[in-house]
């Protein structure tokens, strides 16, 4: 079953993870929304996070999972973006590549079944 996250970005310049590696290169609404799909819908963010681990083998593989079916729309609001999330992966891990790509630049507002 799908859920639908409602995230705003307060701004989208700080809207950096620690690891320029892994953070939102992004600087607008819908370059956010892009590269988080993408992050949703494949792997390749969490691999190349678990790559660089003390040992990448014990890294959590449920981290791993995607939807290949997730959506992201953006829309900038004065300062702030908002990103409307809809994905059937578990908060736990959406929380997990918001923080690889926006650090803690960014704030959940609002969780709903779809």
């Amino acid at each position: 079953m799908a859920t639908r996250y409602y995230i705003t970005l307060p701004d989208g310049s700080r809207a950096r993870g620690s690891d320029p590696a892994f953070s939102f290169t992004s600087v607008g609404a819908d370059g956010f929304a892009e590269q988080l799909q993408a992050a949703l819908r494949e792997d390749a963010l969490f691999e190349r996070w678990r790559a660089t681990q003390e040992d990448p083998d014990e890294v959590d593989p449920s981290l791993g999972a995607t939807d290949p079916g997730a959506t992201v729309t953006g829309a900038q609001d004065d300062l702030h973006i908002d990103l409307v999330v809809t994905t059937t992966i578990p908060g736990n891990v959406l929380k997990h590549r918001l923080r690889l790509l926006a650090g803690s630049g960014w704030s959940l507002h609002d969780v709903t079944s779809v």
